[in-house]
């Protein structure tokens, strides 16, 4: 999720910022300890962070471990090789190795793993210290950690990115061009398929790629299309939620190496992946964001079955090598991982990608499905029972997948059309909006919001669900 130029800015100010020296460590308040304390441990003046030492030594607990990885992260991350940032990180390895009995000397990897599998038993103003800490680096992240910090998701799990907020910037209201104007697209490159109230557009990935966010409207609907390019993710939302528009941006930090997003009325943070918020003000409220359909397909496709679509324009207002691939060349290239997540499945390579769905059942509680693409490219017709749903997979030569509800409906194959064809023999038309049937024209099954994720990046935030492959 990094920029090379934007995160050397942000790490020459976050090294001045640890190395001036601080104010005395506060005492101990009655019953607990002083988060500010976790700050000073880092501290270029040695009395003052062997003083905060000394005090966080006497009333220890193994859940203290998560703020010292915070630092020693950040430390480690931001360092531009001065002896006495090492010197110092060094210092808090050996204090963590003391108080724990663990020895993982300055390995972070091993230290997250060590507390991820420990009970989560954090401090009660662990939420306030990740604010401060990463207000170092830019004083708007403090604003994503008021106090009381509310949070529906571990927070040793949330992590720097890379970038300041809005450090990969979010296109606004960004220029279309039609499919003729188009001409920098080739046939082959990947677009991101958006069709909504009768408009159909094409979110190119080699600009999705830099942005990772789009606010766009639909007529007169308002649409955050997101793209989490760390765990494969496109998804677009209905931007009204809770009574209006929430503008969305990027909050520059990540949950299992998933993006989270902010609304810019409350500050709170929100999962990309789940559309809920899980810090912040908003925790709790029941809201969610409404999913709209979305297929990954190649220009070709995409513009042959809508010849009237729109495409972003290249005209971004920004300077980027928008061509294919360009970024994050090396992250997709390999099955490696950018940022660590607590849990992983071996079932499918990290980045294998999947079709994935989250329907309520009649109970309210979410089913989570993933269905691995190579195989629904073996099976272009595939029916699945989930949610007390029965679902139809559609899935185009090209490989494009989209899911209806079935009823009583069953399937057979598709056509050389793309035409979809039933066990009785009739031809069905795979829509945007819906599949219908040609010989009865009251007879049309809704599509079901869909989207494509990498096996690690949907597992790691929903290990129960169930997978096809």
């Amino acid at each position: 999720m990094t920029a090379t130029v934007r995160r050397t800015v942000a790490c020459v100010a976050l090294v001045s910022a640890l190395l001036q020296p601080g104010g005395s460590a506060r005492q101990l308040p009655p019953g607990g300890i002083d988060v500010d304390l976790f700050v000073s441990v880092a501290a270029l003046d040695d009395r003052e962070a062997e003083a905060a030492l000394a005090q966080i030594a006497d009333a220890w607990k193994n859940g203290y471990t998560a703020l010292f990885i915070d630092v020693l992260d950040l430390m480690s991350r931001t360092n531009l090789g001065t002896p006495s940032a090492w010197g110092r990180i060094s210092r808090l390895a050996r204090f963590l190795e003391d108080r724990s009995g663990q020895r993982f000397g300055t390995d972070v990897t091993r230290w997250r793993d060590w507390v991820w599998s420990l009970p989560y038993d954090p401090h009660p103003e662990y939420g306030t210290f990740k604010g401060r800490l990463y207000g170092q680096l830019d004083r708007r992240f403090e604003e994503f950690f008021r106090a009381p910090v509310r949070s529906s998701i571990r927070l040793d799990e949330v992590e720097w990115g890379g970038v300041a907020v809005n450090g990969i910037p979010p296109l606004e209201y960004p220029r279309h061009v039609t499919a003729a104007e188009a001409g920098y697209l080739e046939d082959a490159n990947i677009v991101f398929g958006v069709y909504v109230d009768g408009i159909a557009r094409a979110y190119p990935k080699r600009i999705m790629a830099w942005h990772e966010l789009a606010r766009d409207r639909f007529g007169a609907r308002e649409l955050t299309v997101v793209y989490c390019t760390l765990c494969g993710t496109v998804i677009p939302y209905d931007s009204y939620v809770g009574g209006s528009a929430r503008v969305f941006g990027t909050s520059g930090l990540l949950y299992r190496s998933n993006k989270l997003m902010f609304d810019a009325e409350t500050k709170s943070l929100w999962s990309s992946l789940d559309g809920t918020p899980v810090i912040g003000q908003l925790v709790g409220s029941g809201l969610r964001l409404s999913t709209m359909p979305v297929v990954t397909t190649t220009w070709a496709e995409w513009k042959r079955a809508h010849p009237d679509t729109t495409a972003l324009s290249l005209h971004t207002g920004f300077t980027r090598d928008y061509s294919e691939g360009a970024a994050y060349r090396q992250y997709f290239a390999t099955d490696a991982l950018m940022f660590r997540v607590s849990r992983t499945d071996t079932r499918l390579a990290n980045k294998a990608e999947v079709l994935v769905l989250r329907l309520a059942s009649p109970t309210g509680v979410p089913e989570p499905v993933a269905i691995a693409a190579d195989f629904l490219r073996r099976n272009r017709v595939y029916h699945v029972d989930t949610a007390g749903q029965h679902l139809v997979v559609v899935t185009t030569e090209a490989g494009a997948n989209r899911v209806y509800q079935a009823g009583s409906h069953r399937f057979s194959r598709t056509e050389l059309d793309g035409r979809v064809v039933d066990t009785a023999g009739r031809a069905w038309v795979a829509g945007e909006d819906e599949l219908r049937a040609t010989f009865d024209a009251t007879l049309r099954l809704p599509r079901v919001p869909a989207h494509r994720a990498f096996w690690f990046g949907w597992y790691a935030q929903h290990p129960e669900t169930v997978l096809i492959k």
